[in-house]
């Protein structure tokens, strides 16, 4: 018998964790779409697939690059990388780990069936991957891109020799999932709860956790209701109502941190008309009034971000200007906030033809997003002060994925992540005039598209000055706002409760994994 287990419960008692702390469960807010790595570059599946998977490369907040799969890399020339990968990696089954493993996998979050979407952005500047020999692997560009390591960071390599012979539905029932991450697959419920348990032959720092509980729990106040019951030990995206009130319970420890999460309206600007705009009689427009950047802006001037963020998020995100957050890596600091003006959005709505206004409908998720709903019924009742009569439809993800993908709705909304940290991410996805072939604009649902903003897409992408990156960067957000070509509105902050005796620290964006949580000393 192990005589240092007595000494270990005990201190895990007298810390507030309860015996059984060898097994962590954590009530998280982001849905899974599926165990399948590559599939979807959801939020919720990206924290799933931590557990179970590495990429060639870790990102951490902030862009910083670190070892992982690979041990270093570098450029060879303009259009030429290397990576040496570590030798003593083995997938779960015993099987070596080797370069073919990321050229398959490379190949295949490219275009798995059925995403909705698709990891291809990452991966739009690779040419060719190449296993030069077991432990070393040779990608070639179409064009210069500095930014390539931290593109393909976001890619989760999967095993070729499972892989190969498997489809999503078999990760989802774990017969697929043989990762080479920290933990292994027990179980998966869709739309329930992940299990899974250290796995013993890890190549990294030993998970703290021996079993975790990983359970979906789409409502802020069941979250917080089952942490305070004691059915999970930690909880992320806690409903800010429950921020003052769990700050103040002694059981509890709640970790509030900076983040890069955006909430966004994403106009549509396809031509013609559109079943969710009609005028005030309730007929269809012939001519799509969002095509018109007078519109826009009124709708953007209309918004009281302010009100929004003291009366419904009560203090606990940012008034948002722009897709990044102030001090991040592409934020343009002489871009305005955006100011509330009433008088001045009728006066732009007048002169764009619409004196009277129209009827709009907003159409938002409801069980992904924090507070969206809430905040959507507000933008609702501010636009119907200009004139334009807002109805709000609340719908279930599933079906506000399928169509707001294929730009069906009027306005549609998206919190984005800005998980690499810079600029370039959110320019790449929700702006860049989409194109799956170039694997660009995948959640540009609204098809925004300018073609100077693609230019400066272009532009930063080959720029491996930093300075002139950035500044590239700041042109293309300073673009975006003046054709308003998103309407943004507050960034989250990053907020986490635990039992007392738990911590939680961020790990990349907004993520929720059982690497977050360690015991108080």
């Amino acid at each position: 018998m192990n005589r240092l287990l007595p000494i270990v419960a005990a201190a895990l008692l007298a810390s507030g964790v309860a015996a059984s702390a060898q097994t962590l469960s954590i009530g998280f807010a982001d849905p899974i779409s599926s165990v399948d790595p590559e599939l979807n570059n959801h939020a919720g599946d990206r924290s799933l697939a931590l557990h179970f998977w590495d990429s060639i490369i870790n990102s951490r907040d902030g862009g910083k690059l670190e070892p992982a799969l690979a041990s270093s890399w570098k450029a060879l020339d303009d259009k030429t990388w290397e990576f040496k990968l570590r030798t003593d990696i083995k997938w779960q089954d015993g099987s070596p780990f080797t370069a073919d493993d990321i050229v398959f996998s490379f190949q295949r979050a490219r275009s798995v069936p059925g995403s909705v979407a698709s990891y291809s952005g990452a991966l739009r500047t690779v040419e060719s991957v190449t296993a030069k020999d077991p432990a070393t692997l040779i990608v070639k560009t179409n064009t210069p891109n500095p930014m390539l390591p931290l593109d393909i960071a976001s890619i989760y390599v999967v095993s070729k020799h499972v892989g190969e012979k498997s489809r999503t539905e078999d990760y989802n029932a774990g017969r697929a999932v043989v990762g080479s991450g920290p933990y292994k697959f027990i179980s998966y419920v869709p739309g329930d709860r992940t299990v899974f348990e250290r796995n013993p032959g890890y190549y990294g720092p030993k998970p703290l956790w021996e079993k975790v509980n990983y359970r979906f729990i789409s409502n802020g106040a069941a979250r917080t209701a089952a942490l305070l019951a004691g059915d999970v030990d930690v909880i992320d995206k806690v409903a800010v109502t429950d921020v003052e009130k769990l700050r103040k319970d002694p059981k509890v420890s709640v970790y509030t941190y900076p983040g890069l999460r955006v909430l966004l309206l994403q106009p549509n600007f396809k031509a013609g008309s559109n079943e969710f705009i009609t005028d005030n009689a309730g007929k269809p427009l012939e001519k799509n009034p969002l095509l018109d950047v007078r519109v826009r802006q009124a709708l953007s001037l209309a918004i009281n971000r302010k009100a929004i963020v003291d009366r419904i998020l009560q203090g606990t995100v940012t008034e948002a200007n722009q897709w990044m957050p102030k001090g991040s890596f592409g934020y343009n600091p002489e871009v305005p906030a955006i100011p509330y003006n009433i008088e001045q959005a009728k006066k732009l709505l007048a002169e764009a033809g619409f004196p009277q206004g129209f009827q709009i409908a907003i159409h938002v998720p409801g069980d992904r997003y924090p507070q969206a709903p809430e905040t959507v019924q507000a933008v609702a009742q501010f636009w119907s002060r200009i004139g334009v009569k807002t109805k709000v439809e609340v719908v279930p993800w599933s079906v506000y994925s399928s169509r707001a993908t294929k730009n069906e709705y009027a306005v549609s909304v998206i919190a984005w992540g800005n998980g690499t940290g810079e600029a370039g991410y959110g320019l790449l996805q929700t702006l860049a005039t989409p194109d799956a072939k170039r694997g660009r604009g995948s959640n540009n649902w609204g098809g925004y598209s300018n073609e100077a903003v693609d230019k400066a897409l272009d532009a930063a992408t080959v720029e491996f000055d930093a300075k002139r990156r950035e500044a590239i960067f700041r042109h293309a957000a300073k673009l975006v706002t003046d054709d308003v070509g998103q309407i943004p509105l507050y960034h989250y902050q990053n907020i986490w409760a635990a039992k007392k005796g738990l911590k939680v620290v961020p790990l990349l964006s907004d993520r929720t994994t059982a690497m977050q949580v360690t015991q108080v000393k």
